[in-house]
């Protein structure tokens, strides 16, 4: 059922954005496969079975990106997630990418829970210790032509009201997808936007550990 084309990563150093220059730069990156759409050009009922098979390519995917972006796990302070289904694709199969890419992430971040039973509607979201990346993975998802881009939306990994890590970085693949394929993304960053002054809770604050707060 899976059937990979390619597999397109990208990293950037933002040193500013018309302001002073940060004493580090914010480091953010995103990698996306390309595969065939198996449900491309018809209605399929039962696609579950395609969420069990991407469960591997997430961890794989997600390692990758970390090894990419040169960092420990514990520099990782935002996520995010999302898919472009070929024009002859149906939204849902990008909703597919839920389960098999949020959680490959948020595992190799520490989050400790069950996935399967998670993915089954049994179970609870948020669960785990402080620290241990318990904020739902944004997400985006579209259908799109070869070369269509998708801004995927960040937030911070622990707590997703902390507005400073309120970001989305843009993926695109050249060529891709054709209209039998589906990019599925996963999207990383190490800190808050170069230039974030506009209040709200901040890291340093997320008390509840409720993956909101």
């Amino acid at each position: 059922m899976i059937e990979i084309r390619r597999i397109f990563t990208h990293v950037e150093q933002i040193h500013h954005e018309f302001g002073p220059v940060a004493a580090t730069p914010l480091l953010r990156g995103a990698i996306g496969v390309v595969l065939t759409n198996p449900f491309a050009g018809r209605y399929e009922p039962n696609i579950l079975p395609m969420m069990d098979a991407l469960q591997a390519v997430g961890v794989d995917m997600a390692r990758r990106l970390l090894a990419a972006m040169k960092l420990p796990a514990e520099r990782i302070e935002g996520y995010g997630k999302g898919a472009i289904i070929g024009a002859a694709g149906e939204l849902e199969h990008g909703a597919l990418w839920h389960v098999p890419g949020g959680y490959a992430m948020r595992e190799l971040l520490g989050w400790q829970g069950d996935r399967a039973a998670y993915a089954k509607g049994q179970g609870e979201e948020k669960t785990g210790q402080p620290g241990n990346a318990l904020a739902i993975v944004p997400s985006t998802k579209k259908v799109g032509g070869p070369g269509a881009a998708l801004d995927v939306p960040l937030t911070h990994i622990n707590a997703s009201y902390v507005r400073s890590h309120f970001d989305a970085i843009e993926v695109r693949v050249p060529g891709a997808p054709a209209s039998d394929e589906i990019v599925y993304i996963l999207a990383m960053s190490a800190g808050a936007r170069v230039h974030a002054r506009v209040g709200g809770l901040a890291a340093s604050a997320i008390s509840k550990w409720d993956g909101l707060r």
